[in-house]
């Protein structure tokens, strides 16, 4: 058994809870996801059109929103150890209603900042961060399964919202639409967070070394710093590629519909990534997943600038959504896997809030390679670059051997 594993045990409570837990955060996460990430990319050309404003300006505006949720997610994680993510989880979707409400009635560009500013601090209250240390508390030692099952569902999100969002927009307009998909936010999520998550606070579990007792040696330690540099710079890379997959593909050919469908089986590589975490947990340790994983994300980069084939493209875009599907549960992980789950909200927020804002730059990031390089595949390569690096800083984010036996 794990280092990490015996110290979660503690913190385990009884299943009839953690089943409902499970279920609760599953409704949430897919309609918090759904309705306050990816409504926006689908709505955004059309909020252009009718308003005039630019849409990297509008962009822009989402970005702000996506460094608020991350610096949130700090104090969040503070709270969340310490009384529960009962209280804050149902305050961020009570105050995600009136930012959209915002949002949507926004009169000009600077109310409109100003509802995704508070957007994202309402998104740093409930999305995978809370809900990862509330379901790593409330686990133990079941943890990862618990994490596994609730990206599963998260990553259909996207599947569910995308296509209801550009339904409502074809039917109504954006601002009619996010009126709507407020009313299902509020009654879906306020409810659910405020009965769904009472219960028992387990205590923190017992740390297994004095060190990783102090969070603020943890998070000044070189293993946490390699951490975060290593995370923020996999994500960079993989995000950035995400985001120009489309204009990469139309590069080299394929028709727009053709591009979004690769897009898309990326999407359901993720669901195949997160489907084989569990075993890939008892057969690796926690840094061969990391640094497989960054170094897996080089690979495919570098081979989606390199590759021209349809059929290519197409497999490379599904291995590549598969590692990201990884990703996610290396990086809910990470804190546990090294240091266990006695301080993991503030320190996951510590390691989630430069990930969320290299997310946020990402799109703009991708964007100045291409201007730099001349083109989408020298992007690529680029990103692949980057990726590579990000492997080798996995390389060093465990603690030294006094501070982590070997399993």
């Amino acid at each position: 058994m794990s280092r990490s594993t015996t110290i979660a045990q503690t913190g385990s409570t009884e299943p009839g809870l953690r089943r409902r837990v499970l279920i609760i955060l599953c409704l949430t996460e897919i309609t918090s996801w759904g309705i306050l990430y990816y409504a926006f990319p689908v709505l955004s050309v059309s909020i252009s059109a009718d308003t005039g404003w630019s849409l990297p300006m509008i962009t822009a505006a989402f970005s702000l929103g996506q460094f608020a949720a991350a610096l949130t997610g700090i104090p969040v994680g503070r709270v969340i150890d310490r009384v529960g993510p009962r209280t804050v989880m149902t305050a961020g979707s009570i105050l995600a209603v009136p930012a959209l409400i915002v949002v949507a009635l926004a009169p000009n560009p600077a109310v409109f900042f100003a509802g995704w500013l508070v957007a994202g601090v309402a998104m740093g209250a409930v999305l995978y961060p809370p809900a990862f240390a509330a379901l790593t508390r409330w686990f133990g030692a079941d943890y990862v399964t618990a994490l596994m099952i609730l990206t599963l569902v998260g990553g259909f999100a996207s599947t569910v919202f995308a296509p209801l969002t550009a339904a409502l927009d074809q039917r109504t307009d954006w601002r009619a639409t996010y009126l709507t998909l407020v009313v299902v936010l509020a009654v879906v999520t306020i409810p659910a967070h405020l009965f769904g998550l009472s219960g028992p606070w387990p205590n923190p579990p017992i740390a297994a070394s004095p060190g990783d007792d102090d969070h603020g040696a943890v998070s000044r330690s070189p293993a946490f710093v390699m951490l975060v540099l290593a995370s923020s710079l996999g994500a960079f890379a993989a995000f950035a590629a995400v985001f120009n997959l489309v204009p990469l593909l139309i590069e080299r050919g394929f028709s727009p519909s053709l591009a979004a469908l690769t897009l898309g089986l990326g999407g359901a590589g993720q669901v195949l990534g997160r489907i084989g975490y569990l075993p890939l947990v008892t057969r690796t340790t926690a840094r061969a997943r990391i640094v497989g994983a960054f170094a897996a994300t080089a690979v495919a980069t570098a081979l989606t600038g390199w590759a021209t084939t349809v059929f290519a493209l197409i497999a490379i875009s599904i291995g590549a959504g598969l590692v990201r599907g990884i990703m996610t549960l290396v990086q809910a992980t990470a804190v546990t896997d090294r240091w266990g789950a006695t301080h993991y909200g503030r320190l996951n927020g510590l390691l989630s809030a430069p990930v969320v804002i290299v997310m946020a730059l990402a799109p703009w990031g991708g964007t100045v390679l291409m201007t730099w390089t001349g083109s989408y595949a020298g992007t690529y390569f680029v990103l692949g670059g980057i990726a590579a690096v990000a492997a080798l800083a996995a390389v060093s984010t465990m603690p030294r051997p006094s501070k982590q036996p070997v399993s």
